[in-house]
């Protein structure tokens, strides 16, 4: 399994870079990634799939994240009676 993603968020132009996030996106395209120089490589592929028309209504945001998994449940306690 990889480490990393390469996520490229399609945003409102109305909206500034810093509040582009994954909640406040229009599309989400992610694409898993080995190491940090693959995850730059995806990075430009997807930006060059997304085809989005020129223009100031959308604009696209590339980033690199770690792969998030989720964390084992922790075994229920029980307590002697």
């Amino acid at each position: 399994m990889s480490d990393l993603l390469s996520v490229a968020l399609v945003c409102a132009g109305t909206l500034l870079a810093q509040d582009c996030s994954r909640d406040t996106a229009l599309d989400i395209i992610v694409s898993p990634a080995h190491s940090p120089m693959e995850c730059l490589m995806h990075a430009q592929i997807l930006a060059a799939q997304a085809g989005l028309p020129g223009g100031g209504d959308r604009y696209l945001k590339i980033a690199c994240e770690p792969r998030r998994t989720e964390a084992a449940p922790l075994p229920l306690l029980r307590r002697a009676s």
